[in-house]
């Protein structure tokens, strides 16, 4: 079976549209997409395992984010209630977190998620599925007369080959950073140039150890040598210098050999400086710290520092997509519903921290002892569910003294 959001693929010539921000097009008229000259794609770019790893802690981070509706009460209090999103991608469809992570993906790297919807014989929304964002075409929808009405087409070619024209009211779609408010700006595109270089220095790499020379050292006779010698003299080397067992041996060499050792230049150093240096880069297109990365050469972060970045990313990386999501996706949800992406669990502080606050939010009258020990996953006690509201008594002012007659 074969999900909608997957592309399509055909032995033979179709009538189906492609997209001109697709890379391939560039690749198909040899024209150079970035200054390293190589296309970047979904499939090279994630090639780049520093890249692969920064997008893909956003997607399953992200995923991982409890996806609430909640309605306000007319006591001002909220209510969590039930909607499509506690299953969003439909039965039978997509898991929760496998239709959270593949909408991330296709926001990260496109700019724009799609999401058609799925509704029941009664016309209710039920689920939405994720369409890839180069099978989709957006325009502004006008009016008979030709006037812009505000709203958005959506044009693709639907599972059976046929183009299809939805609506605002059949389409959600996500968008990110814009600049014109018809599509989002693509990490692959706005990075083709960084991320070109990297898939570049990934090739040389691989070439340089492929087609480079990467001897230990060159052995140069004093005298000649006949075909048959050299051969003899090699092997004599391999058996006597190279290998575990050979090390702390004295080599015993017959003939007057001088031996150049082959060192990396400092033009090859340079190179690997600079493989260093695009993970840093792509840490900077991602938001995510390069110590995330696994880049061995980023900052400490022992201790509190690992702390301190993980609720930085929660809140100047991932706040930023959920926002997108949690506003676009409430506009689906019958008034006064919406929805929102719980970080509790990110934000989870330590046992020993998090021991001490509920503590204090027991004895404040916050929590009540048995909601206390359920965060704690305990069970509950009798009594505890009480809610603690005695305060503290009143400490009583001293008595002012008595006023002493003053005798003439």
């Amino acid at each position: 079976m074969r999900w909608p959001w997957q592309r399509r693929q055909h032995s033979e010539p179709t009538n189906e549209l492609i997209s001109i921000g697709d890379p391939a097009l560039a690749g198909y008229f040899n024209v150079a997409p970035n200054f390293s000259g190589v296309v970047v794609g979904e499939a090279s770019a994630l090639a780049v395992s520093a890249f692969y790893r920064g997008v893909m802690l956003i997607a399953t981070t992200f995923a991982g984010l409890p996806l609430k509706s909640y309605t306000d009460a007319p006591n001002g209090q909220r209510k969590q209630v039930t909607s499509w999103l506690d299953d969003p991608g439909g039965v039978p469809g997509q898991t929760p977190f496998a239709w959270k992570e593949t909408s991330i993906l296709h926001l990260l790297l496109h700019g724009d998620c799609f999401l058609k919807h799925v509704s029941n014989q009664g016309g209710a929304l039920i689920g939405s599925v994720p369409i890839h964002p180069q099978a989709v075409t957006v325009e502004w929808e006008k009016d008979q007369a030709g006037r812009f009405t505000g709203r958005k087409l959506y044009k693709f070619t639907s599972d059976d080959g046929k183009p299809r024209v939805l609506s605002e009211a059949d389409m959600t779609q996500v968008m990110g950073p814009s600049l014109d408010g018809l599509r989002g700006l693509s990490l692959l595109g706005v990075a083709r140039n960084s991320l070109g270089t990297t898939i570049a220095g990934d090739r040389a790499a691989a070439k340089m150890f492929r087609d480079g020379a990467l001897i230990a050292g060159l052995v140069s006779p004093e005298d000649d040598l006949e075909d048959d010698e050299y051969e003899a003299v090699q092997e004599g080397l391999n058996a006597r210098t190279t290998g575990l067992d050979n090390a702390g041996r004295i080599a015993l060499v017959s003939k007057k050999l001088n031996f150049t050792p082959w060192t990396m230049s400092a033009e090859d150093a340079q190179f690997l400086q600079s493989r260093q240096f695009q993970i840093q880069e792509i840490a900077r297109w991602t938001g995510v710290p390069a110590s995330l990365l696994m880049d061995p050469g980023a900052v400490s972060t022992w201790g509190t520092g690992v702390e301190i970045q993980n609720r930085g990313l929660a809140r100047f990386t991932l706040s930023g997509w959920t926002g997108r999501f949690e506003q676009q996706l409430s506009r689906t949800l019958s008034d006064p519903m919406f929805c929102e992406f719980e970080y509790a669990g990110l934000e989870r502080p330590t046992p020993e921290q998090e021991i001490d606050l509920l503590i204090k939010q027991v004895q404040g009258g916050i929590l009540t002892a048995n909601e206390a020990r359920r965060i704690r996953n305990l069970p509950p006690i009798e009594g505890g569910d009480d809610l603690r509201t005695t305060t503290p008594a009143a400490v009583p002012a001293p008595a002012e003294p008595a006023p002493q007659e003053v005798t003439p």
